[in-house]
């Protein structure tokens, strides 16, 4: 599932806003992506090593900080952050459906397909684990092999030298490229929802390490795959044309109309596989949160379990920013919230946990600093395109600590 929730989100709703940022040299992007990713994923793998649990990024956390307001903020902002892909996945899904009738660009079937998915998804959910797990595997297994036929296909008719690596680089600077890493660690940061599996992992002080680094070798080896193919079908001008949908768009001319409804069905069955397994995984870790006291709840009225009301709660706002958001602006949000998520996991690891966990303090320095990079460059060029979704996360961030904060002290008053 972890996989499986990195492909739906990363290729099909994030290539054409990474070309956007970093130009014909997009492809590095993925790169510099999954060598960070692989810094960040030490503290998860050293920490789920020692303590696996079901809990996921909130052991981590509590452990670090305590069943504070950071622990608690952080925990929701990871949450949030997963929710926010949810909507991003759904939206993309809608994208890529709506295409061959050449209705992308209507805002209100976008929406209304973007909503039913996540209905759907919160119907699969509530039937049980097992209906989740068996349409997990079955879709990855679908759209790994998938995307890899495709793009071999393109690149065997294409090669390296057409399209985008044919033009110049000239008016894409590194702030640019750097900022674009923040769009592919998000394609990467599917992986989180792997630490949540160390109470169902065989040998999780072995395996749950190791199951994180298999998938994002696959991620990357998929990424690289498919951005070759683009990049070799399209120049930077048409990618950023149809951002929203650059690999159906690259599959026509390289396969013509049959590559192009391949890949159409291809997208439709990694998005929709990705936010059944987000929503199992968010709703998961918000039971989780709360049965830890560190989150607020209520029934309002609902029967069921706490987690049934969790999933309810999960989709409801998945399904709102589907509907009031565009791709960019849903997926800069998930940045924010996401980057200072991990960059709190790891200065809560390196200042109170890494000699009981033997965590080497090099490896969690270099993973701070690279998140502190990528987040800089990524605010500094959305200050100057799009100010206020910047606005939004500093307001949306300022709430999750400041309700934590007072909700904890609520719970310690009583």
């Amino acid at each position: 599932m972890g996989t499986g929730v990195m492909i739906g989100a990363g290729i099909f709703a994030l290539t054409g806003q990474i070309a956007e940022l970093a130009g014909p040299l997009f492809p590095l992007s993925f790169i510099a992506g999954a060598i960070v990713t692989a810094l960040a994923a030490y503290s998860y793998i050293k920490m789920s090593n020692a303590w696996p649990s079901s809990g996921g990024i909130a052991m981590i956390l509590q452990k670090a900080y305590g069943p504070g307001t950071v622990a608690a903020a952080a925990s929701l902002l990871m949450a949030l952050s997963m929710v926010i892909n949810e909507s991003l996945v759904a939206r993309t899904f809608a994208t890529y459906a709506l295409r061959p009738f050449d209705l992308q660009d209507n805002g209100l079937l976008q929406s209304a397909l973007a909503l039913a998915l996540i209905v759907f998804a919160y119907l699969v959910n509530a039937s049980g684990n097992r209906s989740v797990s068996m349409v997990s595997i079955v879709m990855s297994a679908i759209k790994i092999g998938g995307i890899a036929i495709f793009a071999v296909a393109a690149l065997w008719m294409n090669g390296f030298s057409g399209g985008a690596f044919a033009e110049p680089t000239v008016g894409f600077g590194w702030s640019g490229l750097v900022a674009s890493v923040a769009f592919s660690i998000l394609a990467f940061k599917g992986f989180t929802t792997i630490t949540n599996s160390g109470g169902e992992i065989v040998d999780p002080h072995r395996n749950v390490g190791r199951t994180i680094m298999i998938a994002i070798g696959i991620c990357v080896v998929t990424y690289l795959l498919v951005a070759a193919a683009v990049g070799a079908s399209l120049d930077i001008n048409q990618i950023v044309a149809a951002r929203d949908y650059s690999l159906a768009a690259a599959a026509e001319p390289a396969l013509g109309r049959v590559g192009f409804w391949f890949t159409i069905v291809i997208a439709i069955t990694a998005t929709a596989s990705g936010v059944v397994a987000s929503v199992f995984a968010v709703s998961r870790m918000l039971t989780m949160l709360t049965e830890m006291k560190m989150i607020p709840h209520s029934h309002f009225g609902m029967s069921g379990s706490l987690r049934s009301h969790l999933l309810v709660y999960t989709v409801v706002v998945a399904g709102t920013l589907a509907v009031l958001f565009d791709l960019s602006r849903i997926a800069a949000l998930g940045v924010f919230f996401y980057l200072v998520m991990d960059m709190l996991v790891h200065w809560g690891v390196l200042r109170y946990l890494r000699k009981e966990i033997g965590a080497r303090a090099e490896i969690l320095l270099a993973a701070l600093a690279a998140d502190a990079v990528v987040l800089g460059a990524f605010t500094w060029i959305k200050l100057q395109s799009d100010p206020s979704i910047v606005a939004y996360a500093a307001i949306g961030m300022f709430f999750v600590f400041g309700g934590e904060h007072l909700f904890l002290r609520g719970q310690k008053g009583r």
